[in-house]
Formats: C-alpha cells, sequence, structure tokens
C-alpha cells in the first residue's frame, strides 16, 4: 500500500508539469480529494478561475497521500493538491500559490491547515489571517500570512 501511494503521489507531481510562462499553457493543477467533498470542488473552481488546469480526483486515501507528500497530520488541509513540483495541502490562496511557483523554493510544498472559514472554497467571513507553512525538511515554518 505504501509503495503504491508513493507512486501516485510522485507520479502526480511529475504529471503535472511547471509553471506556465508567457505563451506557454495554463500551470496544470491535480486536487485529490474526499469523494463527498464539496468545498475541494470549490476550491478546483477557484483555481480554475485564476488560470489553472484543474483536474480533481476523488480518493478515500488522502491522509495516507498527505503523508507520503510530506504533510504532517497536523498539518493537513482537506484535499492535496500537485502544482510543478509541490503538494500544496489545503485552501491556499492563489496568490501563495503563484509565490511558490515563481520562487521555486526548495522544498516540499506548502500547507494552510483545516478548513479556514472565509479561505478559497469555503464559504463565510474570514476570521483571521491565513497561516501558510513551508514543508520540507524538519518542522513546518511560516512561508506565508495572508
Amino acid at each position: 500500500m505504501r509503495n503504491l501511494l508513493k507512486t501516485l503521489v510522485l507520479g502526480a507531481g511529475v504529471a503535472v508539469g511547471s509553471p506556465a510562462v508567457a505563451g506557454d499553457s495554463p500551470p496544470s493543477v491535480t486536487l485529490f480529494k474526499n469523494p463527498q467533498c464539496g468545498c475541494c470542488e470549490s476550491y478546483a473552481d477557484y483555481l480554475r478561475g485564476n488560470g489553472f488546469a484543474v483536474t480533481v480526483k476523488p480518493t478515500h486515501e488522502l491522509a495516507a497521500m498527505s503523508r507520503a507528500a510530506g504533510i504532517p497530520d497536523d498539518f493537513q488541509g482537506c484535499h492535496l493538491s500537485f502544482v510543478g513540483d509541490y503538494a500544496v495541502s489545503g485552501h491556499v490562496p492563489v496568490d501563495t500559490v503563484n509565490r511558490l511557483l515563481a520562487e521555486r523554493p526548495a522544498i516540499k510544498g506548502i500547507a494552510l491547515p483545516g478548513m479556514p472559514l472565509g479561505s478559497p472554497g469555503m464559504n463565510g467571513p474570514k476570521t483571521e489571517p491565513f497561516t501558510i507553512y513551508r514543508i520540507g525538511a524538519g518542522a513546518p515554518t511560516v512561508y506565508a500570512v495572508e
């Protein structure tokens, strides 16, 4: 099972390509989600509305896939996306995703833990700043606050 998940995660990261540059096609995102989750579909629509080509893949293995991508349990969101060489966990605002693709840091990805109200794809008012974490070697550290 672990090898299958590793293959899925690594394969998704390779298959999605790299960020677009002038004249290229839009950046591709593969978004894995629980089959019953509606907010994940809203997040996919949000990304599409911001120029990303999104493929949604339902799975019941989201937690295991997130762990295989290096996302600690306490930092996982309700869906896991792969864009370029990076894992993006949760309802991360597009400005932070674009920053990640522009800067290309040597990390595994970024995460906005949980399902914060008012985050992209989530209903309700934003009640506090969103803290997005850098996922790499060692403990997660703050990457951005929006």
